[in-house]
């Protein structure tokens, strides 16, 4: 009897320690990667702010406030996201979305381009980021239903609103899976700039580039507790399984030296739509989500095309 009582306590004490493991990995892959405040998304913004300084950039977002944009807010998921509202009375409205670990004023450029052409614009705030809340990233497939949520909010504004999904990095990603929403019929076209075609894939990319160990064991528990804890599953965050039942035009467009979300993931993205409503565009000397900044003719070109061709 004390042989099996030691016997069953030695396994019992096993099945708590892998327990505890197992909630452990799951809890620091989220607190690294998902978190409102994850490490991951604060490394990025680290990164950014000292590539800025070894090359004398100063962030100059003025532009923003020269144009007083509106701060506005929805409702969704019982959180409140906020935007920022440029109306240039026109009904022509692009809504842009910006990527992981950034902010809305990081998509000046693309606004002032827009503008430009006579675009409202309309910036959001991703769940987890900036002055919305959330405690946790939506990695696009959240905030699919925030930017559906956003789209009402401008037709309620001008309802007979024409409008672009604007979305870079992440937030392309977000925009691709937007489009396997049911959308107004206002929606009318998308582009797409160095999006991942899904969230555990591009999280396994992230994790063996990292480690340089296969990331399968990792992954399998990092997703399985995200989604008993936040019920959220990774693999269902599938932007190729979305633009599948869109029939919208997208132009694609990814940097051809991309180190963090691999350059073959426009392909996987593309091919998911017909050629008679798609374009493809690879800045090749680009890295991630820099392909306006490497080339900004280029850029200017194809976005100009895609929109003569499709959306006016």
């Amino acid at each position: 009897m004390v042989i099996l009582s030691i016997v069953i306590l030695a396994v019992m004490s096993l099945i708590l320690i892998w327990l505890f493991g197992y909630l452990m990995i799951g809890l620091i892959c989220f607190k690294v990667s998902l978190a409102r405040k994850g490490t991951i998304k604060e490394g990025l913004k680290k990164s950014r702010r000292k590539k800025r300084k070894s090359k004398r950039q100063i962030e100059d977002y003025s532009w923003w406030d020269k144009q007083k944009p509106e701060e506005v807010s929805i409702e969704n998921d019982e959180l409140k996201l906020y935007g920022h509202f440029i109306d240039k009375n026109s009904c022509n409205i692009a809504l842009l979305v910006h990527g992981y670990g950034s902010y809305w004023k990081e998509m000046s450029d693309y606004a002032q381009f827009l503008t430009k052409r006579g675009f409202s614009v309309l910036a959001i705030e991703c769940r987890g980021h900036g002055k919305s809340e959330g405690d946790m990233v939506g990695m696009g497939w959240l905030d699919r239903k925030d930017i559906c949520k956003w789209i009402e909010f401008l037709l309620e504004r001008k309802r007979d609103a024409k409008i672009l999904l604007f979305g870079v990095s992440m937030g392309a990603s977000a925009v691709c899976m937007t489009l396997g929403e049911k959308l107004p019929s206002n929606v009318v076209c998308a582009i797409e700039d160095c999006g991942f075609d899904n969230v555990y894939k591009q999280f396994s990319y992230v994790y063996h580039k990292a480690t340089l160990l296969p990331p399968t064991f990792l992954m399998k528990i990092f997703n399985s507790y995200c989604k008993r804890s936040k019920n959220f599953d990774m693999k269902e965050g599938d932007a190729i399984k979305q633009l599948k039942k869109s029939s919208l035009p997208v132009l694609f467009i990814h940097g051809g030296k991309d180190n963090f979300v691999p350059t073959e993931m426009i392909f996987s993205l593309s091919e998911t739509v017909p050629e008679t409503r798609k374009e493809v565009y690879i800045c090749e000397d680009a890295t991630h989500a820099k392909s306006y900044q490497t080339d900004p003719i280029t850029y200017e070109r194809k976005v100009d095309h895609f929109l003569n061709r499709f959306f006016y």
